[in-house]
């Protein structure tokens, strides 16, 4: 119990039955271009890789499908609450290649050049040291491996039409990622930090996903924004009256058939290590 209560106030949104839900449902919508990352950077049969943050292992269940039997996935998460989620399911689906790994890369010791591939989703926008993180798992790969991160450069978060009280929730959420020391502008830093750290960059893609009521981008929004205004004026990054506006703002465009909801963006990111 303690470690779970521990990451619990660790991750800034939470962990939990919703969360888990909220998780499912985001990686449903931001699959296709998980999806066609992974395609560019090649994961091939019978690889390593390592799954950073892997939450309850959405992304670790499909790398486990791209490196087939002979390959194998760890999984790095630090809620219990997760880990156990994405343990009981590879041992359901009968996913053998799969091992769970409880702890933070801060606090854990990986192997020294064993992983092909390290994948690294919405984590790094979190960590206070972005560098110093990163550092502990330049040395896990293996010559030729790739680090692959897809996190956010948070720019272009906006409803249509403006005017209203939402316009504000950019600013918002990049202070909600400084609260616990973030850096919502991370991925704009990472090719400085790869080349730092002996890596060659050859991905820096940013993607933006739009739509409108009904759609899986609008819908993944409101997962978000409707607990997370709340305790961002819990924060006292936002008013109260400041916070229930923008909801209310929030809230018309979900009834306006003419709406569109802009994601922020989110960069796929990968450098190689020389082989």
């Amino acid at each position: 119990m303690p470690h779970t209560m521990s990451a619990a106030r660790d991750y800034l949104l939470g962990v939990g039955e919703d969360e888990l839900e909220r998780l499912r449902f985001q990686h449903d919508v931001w699959r296709p271009v998980t999806s066609g990352f992974l395609d560019r950077v090649g994961v091939p049969r019978g690889a390593a890789c390592l799954d950073v943050g892997a939450g309850p292992g959405f992304v670790s269940a499909d790398l486990c499908e791209r490196v087939g039997a002979t390959g194998h996935v760890t999984a790095l998460e630090p809620s219990p609450f997760f880990l156990n989620y994405l343990e009981t399911q590879a041992k359901t689906d009968g996913r053998n290649n799969l091992k769970g790994l409880l702890g933070k890369v801060e606090d854990v010791t990986l192997p020294r050049a064993a992983f092909d591939l390290i994948f690294v989703r919405w984590v790094v926008a979190f960590v206070a040291d972005a560098e110093g993180f990163l550092a502990k798992l330049v040395p896990t790969l293996r010559p030729g491996g790739v680090l692959a991160i897809q996190d956010y450069y948070y720019e272009g978060l906006s409803l249509f039409p403006r005017g209203g009280a939402f316009d504000g929730a950019a600013d918002a959420v990049r202070a909600y990622y400084r609260s616990v020391g973030g850096d919502p502008y991370v991925t704009g830093r990472l090719p400085s930090l790869f080349t730092r750290l002996g890596l060659q960059l050859v991905e820096f893609s940013p993607h933006s996903l739009a739509g409108g009521p009904g759609s899986g981008v609008m819908e993944w929004g409101h997962r978000f924004f409707s607990k997370h205004l709340a305790s961002m004026v819990e924060k006292k990054i936002l008013t109260p009256e400041r916070g229930d506006a923008m909801l209310v703002d929030w809230i018309s465009h979900r009834e306006n058939p003419d709406a569109l909801f802009f994601s922020p963006l989110v960069v796929d990111v990968a450098g190689r290590l020389s082989a």
